[in-house]
């Protein structure tokens, strides 16, 4: 596009896809215009490293070959700066001391993929190369931070929310059904589908090449820069024999990824629920730092969800700043509102309300927050990891015809039954909160007995909330809905013989990026509040592989 008129017309539409995010990054914006490619790129910036006029994006390199724009951030940019100045090949001339200043300069030394390996952090990217003509762009290796992208129009598009690409003039792309009946059985919309035709999710630990002349075409080339499987496979050839060791070697893995993640240019802080896995993050952080680190936390009316009083114990014990924010059921009905505005696709996780309001409330003391999460995926945390292999080892010795007169049983009696035998049961043993919802747990065995035939079937019905919605969605075809996708099969070549190591693996594809880190991602930028996540530093998830499941 070389007429002036186009240009402007080019600047109009990406400053508006721009504006939809300024959620993300409300302290600078950039647009840059490549008029003969009709490349455009834009974006939004939160300031956490450098927060001078350097640290501006769209960023080009040196040469000016590569121009880049990212969200995230590189937790190792420093030790990457060493190693590039170090190299006698080029003289490195910094303008300032960001994170997005030093991957631009990897990039150009030794390119994408070696960069992108070298890289310990959570990003998205996308890299305009002016020599090749190709644009790329990547996305960590745990799927941290989202990237979307897709076609309107016969124009490629892509953006950190799907808001940004609804943006787009002409926008109309109908429902995708497949993906629709994916989100009725799992409750989000798994990679990498969008809810929308022809728009789509790049997955973790990939990268994506795309020609100035393959556009119209739409086709793209999607490569791999870092497998979870091969990771687990090199993991599993190097198993813990010595306990002592492997805890030594774990708690120096978990402080150094700490390390690198409490480096910030602005106030840092910690959500804090009074779990194993957050109350961990905080006592590291805490022997780190010099000051008390604030801790952020949700009260709640309801005392079954209310985990405040252990949150404030470990508080007490760490000598943290501690934070309680005290969430009404009005206040949290007040959230319901704003979430089809904030995930763009429907996502039915409720503690995407809570996480929310925990972020409004950090956000008043801090501008990043490290958190728990990952850490049931990679240590076993899930009932089900427990409970799945024990239930399977019960009923599989059960014939299939006495399997469906139990399983017609307990369907006999209505779920709202079975909630009431189950207060009753609390109200007399101080049950744990694994007794709410009887009548669910109830009926979910029922259709367990009607259904599994194997223990890792025995998984897909345990994490499925409705398995046949082809009553409600005409049109589709469901007889490939229910592996989700090529991805989420287990793959022949990873040799996991422990069923729960097999959970493990597949959550951590699936349940961890797609329902997890999404929740947390847009809860929190929702409000401006960078969200990290120390156990997702791939040297600590592959210390835990190494971990025997005993």
């Amino acid at each position: 596009m070389s007429e002036a008129g186009k240009i402007n017309e080019m600047e109009e539409v990406v400053s508006s896809m721009n504006s939809t995010l300024t959620h993300r990054g409300p302290d600078d914006k950039g647009l840059w215009i490549d008029n003969d490619e009709g490349i455009a790129l834009g974006h939004r910036r939160l300031s956490i490293l450098d927060l001078s006029t350097a640290g501006h994006q769209p960023m080009h390199s040196l040469s000016n070959r590569f121009t880049m724009v990212f969200n995230g951030e590189i937790y190792n940019h420093l030790e990457i700066r060493k190693e590039l100045e170090s190299s006698k090949a080029n003289i490195f001339h910094w303008k300032g001391h960001s994170d997005s200043e030093t991957l631009l300069a990897a990039i150009e030394e030794w390119g994408l993929e070696k960069a992108l390996q070298l890289s310990i952090g959570m990003f998205s990217i996308a890299l305009w190369d002016r020599d090749k003509r190709v644009l790329s762009l990547a996305r960590d290796r745990f799927g941290e931070k989202p990237l979307y992208y897709g076609w309107v129009n016969k124009s490629f598009v892509f953006g950190s929310e799907l808001k940004a690409i609804k943006a787009y003039p002409g926008f109309n792309n109908p429902i995708c059904r497949r993906a629709l009946s994916n989100y009725l059985r799992f409750m989000y919309v798994p990679a990498p589908q969008s809810i929308y035709v022809d728009i789509f999710k790049l997955e973790p630990g990939q990268y994506l090449e795309i020609g100035s002349k393959d556009i119209t075409g739409q086709t793209v080339k999607i490569k791999k820069y870092w497998s979870l499987e091969e990771e687990i496979k090199e993991a599993q050839l190097n198993l813990f024999t010595n306990e002592s060791e492997a805890l030594e070697t774990l708690e120096s893995a978990l402080n150094e990824s700490i390390k690198m993640q409490m480096l910030s240019d602005v106030p840092l802080g910690a959500f804090l629920s009074g779990g194993v896995d957050s109350s961990l993050i905080v006592a590291l952080m805490q022997k780190q730092s010099s000051q008390s680190v604030k801790t952020f936390t949700v009260a709640f009316e309801e005392s079954e969800f209310d985990e405040s009083p252990f949150a404030g114990e470990i508080a007490r014990h760490l000598g943290t700043n501690h934070h309680e924010l005290f969430v009404s059921s009005s206040e949290a009905q007040g959230v319901i509102s704003k979430l089809p505005v904030i995930y763009d696709e429907p996502f039915a996780d409720s503690s995407q309300i809570p996480t929310h309001l925990i972020s409004m409330a950090a956000k008043k003391e801090v501008t990043v927050s490290l958190s728990g999460d990952a850490g049931d995926e990679l240590f076993g945390g899930y009932n089900r990891y427990f409970w799945g292999p024990r239930i399977w080892s019960k009923i599989s010795w059960i014939p299939f015809f006495m399997r469906n007169m139990i399983s017609s049983s307990i369907c006999s009696i209505s779920q709202e039954r079975w909630d009431i035998l189950g207060a009753s049961i609390n109200k007399f043993q101080k049950a744990s909160q694994g007794i709410n919802r009887l009548g669910d747990k109830a009926y979910k065995l029922s259709e367990t007995l009607n259904n599994v035939k194997s223990i890792d079937d025995l998984y897909f019905n345990l994490i499925s909330i409705w398995h046949d919605s082809s009553n409600i969605i005409k049109g589709i075809d469901l007889s490939n809905a229910e592996a989700i996708n090529s991805r989420k099969k287990y793959p022949r070549s990873l040799d996991l013989d422990d069923a729960s190591s097999r959970m493990m693996f597949w959550d951590s594809l699936n349940y961890l990026p797609d329902d997890i880190l999404c929740k947390v991602d847009r809860a929190a930028m929702a409000c401006s509040l960078e969200t990290r996540v120390p156990f997702l530093d791939h040297r600590v998830s592959k210390i835990a592989w190494q971990l025997p499941t005993n």
